[in-house]
């Protein structure tokens, strides 16, 4: 686990706002909480970004990863259902129908599942590289 640290940081990029407690990225991401302090929400409903944290006023809108977080969770779904799917039909030889029912809405629900917290994470990562 990546600590988190208790250096205080300025506010990025000239912001009127305090300063915050430096928290790590990969937590504050998959937890889905505000890059900069840790505390605020960082969605407002599935995947729509709040406009800014409501606990220490980040701006959020800026902050943009566009197809980023889509590309790995596809990969990372795929590689998982795809070599499951290619190792029980090695082992087992299942029907087809077999392989539709079971590998079709374990990659949906893999995708979903995935694609908050990525999305956190890109966003957290983000911030930290433009600070």
């Amino acid at each position: 686990m990546i600590p988190d640290t208790s250096d205080t940081i300025p506010a990025a990029g000239g912001e009127g706002s305090p300063p915050a407690v430096a928290v790590s990225a990969v937590r504050a991401g998959l937890a889905g909480r505000c890059p900069r302090c840790g505390e605020g929400r960082l969605f407002a409903g599935f995947l729509k970004v709040r406009p800014a944290c409501d606990a220490c006023g980040l701006d959020l809108s800026a902050i943009q990863t566009g197809d980023g977080p889509t590309t790995f969770i596809m990969q990372i779904a795929g590689f998982a259902v795809g070599f499951s799917a290619l190792a029980v039909e090695i082992r087992y030889h299942p029907p087809m129908w077999m392989h539709l029912v079971v590998w079709l809405p374990l990659v949906a629900l893999l995708s979903l599942a995935l694609m908050r917290p990525g999305r956190g994470l890109m966003i957290a990562l983000q911030y930290r590289a433009a600070r």
